[in-house]
């Protein structure tokens, strides 16, 4: 177990345990993700991966995406203002340099390609996003919108899930990631999240961001923007009330996407993800190493995981010599100080 300080993380360190949580979530169950539990336990005896391998780390597409939405965020604050029509095209212009760069080879999602080659060819987003698809995609990049301000957060956590992934519960499920992040990094109590969440679903469930999202209800058989997203933010209650249910009777030893789902789609990678979280909250590294055991979609679990770790604990919730050796390190550094520089 490492050594948590007894004293609160500072605001720096809770964005920099976030990003480096997802990147190295990312890094240790990389390997992992589409193996079932049995063939994980069978390569990495007794137990599973105990930390990332090799020097570097390598990661996915799951951190390479966040890395493009935090870069995105800052060049928006660095020209002064974050308003839609100026952070979608910095959106557009952080993930079609993704698309096609020649590091975009980690077994990248078939939805995030589609829309970001519709986005290369200068498709307008609204007809470039997949619009039936709520993909974990959305949501497991989303991290570093939570340190967006404030009246910005939900805007930008939806609209960044909208370039891709046009579903209603995508953009729903990455509005409550981003709000999960800000709530731990604010101090919230782990055992009053879920109850947190539930809440702040219950009191978005018809607000429909406009300004950022545009007409993209019009891509779905919804009588309007109201209607459309509160498809995304009942998906996502259900949700919530079955981690809220396995929490009740918590089984560490039984692989959590058989409660909380397989983490494909987006609802089902934040419960997955909060669960593996919420068995471990004062062991980062155990809820790691359990995120990383999971028949499902393993990485992006794991990234959520060590996201909202991260958030809780701080920086130190990570060992040096994993931080140390991870894929990226450089872009997260720079990332992490930017980020905390938008609360300054």
């Amino acid at each position: 177990m490492q050594p948590i300080p007894n004293t609160p993380p500072s605001y720096r360190s809770r964005v920099r345990g976030t990003l480096f949580g997802l990147a190295l979530g990312d890094a240790l169950a990389a390997k992992t993700e589409f193996l079932s539990v049995a063939k994980i336990l069978e390569r990495w005896p007794p137990a599973g991966p105990r930390e990332p391998e090799g020097d570097p780390a390598l990661v996915t597409d799951d951190t390479q995406m966040a890395l493009a939405v935090g870069e995105a965020l800052v060049a928006c604050a660095s020209s002064g203002s974050i308003h839609p029509s100026h952070a979608t095209a910095e959106l557009v212009k952080a993930f079609v340099a993704w698309f096609k760069s020649p590091d975009n080879c980690r077994a990248p999602g078939r939805t995030c390609l589609l829309a970001c080659k519709g986005l290369d060819r200068g498709k307008p987003w609204l007809e470039a996003t997949v619009a039936g698809s709520k993909g974990c995609g959305a949501n497991m990049r989303v991290a570093p919108a939570a340190f967006a301000p404030r009246q910005l957060r939900a805007g930008l956590s939806q609209l960044q899930a909208a370039l891709t992934h046009g579903h209603p519960t995508g953009l729903a499920a990455s509005d409550l990631t981003s709000f999960a992040i800000a709530e731990l990094v604010a101090g919230c109590p782990p055992r009053s999240l879920p109850a947190r969440l539930i809440e702040y679903a219950r009191t978005q469930a018809t607000t429909y961001h406009e300004a950022w999202l545009g007409a993209l209800w019009r891509r779905q058989a919804a009588p309007n923007g109201e209607g459309f997203i509160r498809i995304g933010w009942d998906e996502c209650l259900g949700a919530l009330a079955r981690l809220q249910q396995a929490l009740e009777d918590p089984r560490p030893d039984l692989d959590p996407c058989l409660a909380t789902g397989d983490g494909w789609i987006a609802e089902e990678a934040l419960a997955s993800g909060l669960h593996c979280f919420l068995l471990h909250p004062d062991d980062p590294l155990q809820a790691l190493r359990r995120a990383a055991v999971t028949r499902g979609d393993s990485d992006s679990i794991a990234c959520l995981t060590g996201a909202f770790a991260g958030a809780l604990h701080g920086e130190a919730a990570w060992p040096e010599a994993w931080t140390a050796r991870v894929e990226y390190r450089d872009r997260l550094d720079a990332l992490a100080e930017s980020l905390v520089g938008l609360a300054a």
